[in-house]
């Protein structure tokens, strides 16, 4: 009996792990234009030296997001100087989570002294394009005969608690490898933390 439950108990974990899926980078996305917190309209189109975008989906409710701040001004400081700047985007339903508003959002930005553009994607329209289902959630994309190729989605690292013991920083892989012509060696990985919630 004991070795019959065992083996259910077994088979119910495969089952749960197979349901999980990777999410696997789209083709292209599309241009997109969202409000800031410091009040100006952010078009992709405005950046004309951009050779792509390092793009995080990410909310004000979710514990394991706000262990990114500090890595994401680290990653924004060492690559928008070589032309990847990064976008950091909030899409939660506004309905289901009131607290994520414009307003809160600018005390945020203001409170962990963030130094890229903190956009607001009421609509989520946004969100649904990339296919973006946790926060944070990000995504590499890139400059391709005019089109914006996703070339990384996941994590941005395999170690959300711990900065320090991070063996893996997947996006600053992805655009090392872009940076050097190189094929990106590791194209997905699962994004850890709360889901986006979309409205039907």
């Amino acid at each position: 009996m004991k070795k019959e439950k065992y083996t259910f108990i077994v088979l119910l974990f495969f089952i749960a792990i197979s349901a999980f899926k990777v999410p696997e980078p789209t083709k292209t996305v599309s241009d997109f234009e969202l409000t800031s917190t410091d009040g100006k309209i952010i078009s992709t189109r405005n950046y004309t030296d951009a050779k792509g975008f390092v793009v995080v989906f990410t909310c004000l409710h979710c514990p394991f997001a706000k262990l990114y701040d500090e890595r994401l001004n680290q990653l924004n400081a060492k690559y928008s100087r070589l032309h990847v700047p990064l976008l950091l985007i909030n899409s939660s339903d506004t309905i289901m989570f009131p607290n994520e508003s414009l307003a809160n959002m600018v005390k945020a930005a203001k409170t962990k002294k963030y130094t890229f553009p903190y956009l607001f994607d009421p609509s989520q329209k946004v969100a649904r394009d990339f296919n973006a289902e946790k926060t944070p959630h990000a995504f590499v994309i890139w400059k391709e005969k005019n089109q914006w190729v996703i070339k990384y989605s996941g994590a941005i690292d395999d170690n959300g608690a711990h900065p320090e013991e991070v063996k893996t920083s997947y996006v600053a892989n992805a655009l090392r490898d872009l940076l050097n012509n190189k094929p990106v060696a590791v194209i997905s990985g699962r994004s850890i933390g709360c889901t986006i919630h979309y409205r039907k």
